[in-house]
């Protein structure tokens, strides 16, 4: 975890201390808070899941005895060779997908290896498998990565890589291997996707799923041979595979993939690329020169490894993905920022107050954590402009699975610039994406805060 600069109780404003690497606990009012794949959250958790008996489940769905009895000796010697405890289970099903899944729910390892019993999964590699495992979710023994290796019939070899490729470009994804059923699971990341495939097609989705909660995933080279498959097992195992591939592609290009906003920077849709690279420029511009920034909200956009900043976002997923930009993160709310007063020399909020009631807490945090004289980046639609009220009404048709349903709060640039004029604030310049959104950069004042005769819902649009 990256030491975050500012970082207090959102309750009391006390320091915290780390306790070990899974905990902060304030020194004013000793509440405890979890940290969270490594980032500081303060947003109340779900119930846990179940606590781990054993270092790792070992699951071989769908076998029959003889082939376990020729994996099972091999197996044994390289789990023993870890030093871990583990278990094995065989869960069964009506389907491939509904075995592994039983598997899931029955697994008390704090990882779990997934294999098939046919001969074609080497043991051997099981050591390569567990050494990749850090600070990642899944670890995939992959034919198609250097050192990697196929032996099967030409036919079959080439609709297998037909097959990891059509899934690989349709799914905008970064990894060879997409249908190897020999992984690694980490168990807690496990039980933070919803899974519902039946069949073959669970090797596909539970990796999407991973991807859009913010995982991170790994390949390992895998040296294997086929055992026995048939043709028509193949053809059945394909088909599994793209009878679900619409319903990732929705899920992979919604706003519940966690690098959404990342990937959008470099989007094939040239309106989609635009608009994501002029709200790059015209933030990291007004943020220039600047020491200490805080971008609240800042999801998986590369404005948060623009520069040396803090990351706050209410979506974990995105913070995990954000982990790779290498700044310091938090999972917290807008509405209870956890840092001191006065913190930071700059803050951003961009996109991110249309998505939250017009609530005064949310001007008054941004504005505490504030130092006098520095600046606020904010930027929200001005629904004032019809351009942006059609570009709202198509992107909602053509685009549902993202964030033209989420706006619920609407306002304009007059009304807006007048509540912040009231609140204090100086405005230095307004600047436009696509003439439809805008970004305010305004400073805080330096003397004693004005008067606020105007409530938060002036800066909303006149109906």
């Amino acid at each position: 975890m990256h030491a975050v600069p500012g970082l207090a109780c959102p309750g009391c404003r006390g320091d915290l201390r780390a306790d070990g690497e899974t905990t902060l606990t304030c020194d004013g009012c000793a509440t405890v808070y979890p940290i969270l794949d490594g980032i500081p959250s303060f947003v109340p958790a779900a119930a846990g899941g179940r606590p781990s008996r054993y270092g790792l489940t070992v699951l071989i769905p769908a076998v029959n005895q003889g082939d376990l009895d020729d994996l099972l000796p091999a197996l044994h010697r390289e789990l023993r060779s870890l030093e871990i405890s583990y278990e094995i289970l065989q869960p069964s099903g009506p389907g491939y997908g509904t075995a592994l899944r039983t598997g899931f729910d029955q697994a008390l390892g704090e990882y779990i290896l997934t294999l098939d019993a046919d001969g074609s999964h080497d043991p051997s590699v099981l050591r390569a498998i567990w050494a990749a495992r850090q600070g990642v979710a899944v670890v995939i023994a992959s034919r198609y990565v250097p050192g990697g290796r196929v032996e099967m019939p030409r036919a079959r070899t080439a609709l297998s890589r037909t097959l990891s490729f059509i899934l690989r470009r349709g799914l905008s994804l970064p990894y060879s291997d997409l249908s190897s059923g020999y992984r690694l699971y980490r168990r807690e990341a496990l039980e933070a996707v919803a899974l519902h495939a039946t069949g073959f097609d669970i090797l596909q989705e539970v990796l999407i799923r991973m991807v859009a909660a913010g995982y991170e995933i790994r390949e390992v080279p895998l040296q294997y041979r086929a055992r026995g498959t048939s043709r028509a097992w193949l053809a059945r195992f394909a088909v599994s595979h793209l009878q679900t591939f619409l319903t990732m592609w929705k899920l992979r290009n919604s706003i519940a993939s966690s690098d959404y906003d990342a990937r959008a920077y470099v989007s094939v849709v040239p309106l989609q690329r635009y608009w994501q690279r002029r709200r790059y420029q015209v933030i990291t511009t007004m943020a220039a020169g600047a020491h200490r920034v805080l971008d609240v909200g800042c999801g998986s956009s590369r404005i948060v490894g623009s520069t040396r900043m803090v990351g706050l976002d209410i979506v974990l997923a995105k913070l995990r993905y954000a982990r790779r930009y290498g700044n310091p993160l938090v999972h917290g709310s807008i509405f209870e920022l956890p840092f001191k007063d006065c913190a930071f020399d700059c803050v951003i909020c961009s996109e991110v107050i249309e998505h939250v009631p017009a609530d005064e807490r949310v001007f008054s945090e941004l504005e505490r954590v504030l130092e006098p004289g520095g600046r606020l980046i904010l930027g929200t639609p001005d629904y004032d402009r019809w351009r942006w009220r059609a570009l709202e009404w198509l992107y909602g048709r053509l685009a549902p699975g993202g964030y033209a349903d989420e706006h619920i709060t609407h306002y304009s640039r007059a009304n807006l610039a007048a509540y912040l004029k009231a609140r204090g604030f100086t405005i230095d310049r307004v600047d436009y994406v696509g003439g439809s959104e805008m970004i305010f950069g305004v400073r805080k004042s330096t003397g004693v805060p004005a008067a606020r005769p105007l409530p938060v819902a002036a800066g909303l649009r006149s109906r």
